[in-house]
């Protein structure tokens, strides 16, 4: 294997879906919704697609399912620094006992998307000056 060519998300209702990983995440529209005749979209993320296809079978998942974020299947996305922490200021207090983690050689937090899938953003540069919050390593769940 050479590359992951595309991740296929699962969704409920594409639209707040889309919303949320172009506005919030700030993800690179390859195709969107209009491109295509059934409910789905496209990002690019680097050499990787990501596309989002409304099924009607995603997870929904909550904070009370997850003792541990290794529990669940995730997809992290990789970004600088400034962008990690724009985006730990607007979703990273959705497990507040989970992180932000320190995973040796980078630093990553949890979140979920409008319909329940998990998601981790990840950067592998020092912050500059203290942090608000320790970073946990994965042993330190309750």
């Amino acid at each position: 294997m050479d590359a992951v060519d595309h991740i296929n998300i699962d969704v409920d209702d594409l639209t707040p879906c889309y919303e949320f990983y172009r506005d919030e995440l700030g993800l690179e529209v390859r195709r969107p919704p209009s491109d295509f005749t059934g409910d789905h979209a496209m990002f690019q993320v680097g050499d990787t697609v990501v596309t989002l296809a409304e099924t009607g079978r995603a997870d929904g998942w909550g904070e009370r399912g997850l003792d541990h974020p290794l529990d669940k299947a995730h997809i992290a996305f990789e970004t600088d620094r400034e962008e990690y922490e724009r985006i730990m200021g607007k979703l990273g207090t959705q497990f507040p006992k989970q992180g932000p983690y320190d995973w040796d050689e980078f630093e990553g937090f949890y979140f979920l998307d409008p319909d329940g899938n998990l998601l981790e953003v990840i950067t592998d540069e020092s912050p500059a000056g203290e942090r608000e919050r320790p970073l946990l390593t994965h042993d330190d769940v309750e």
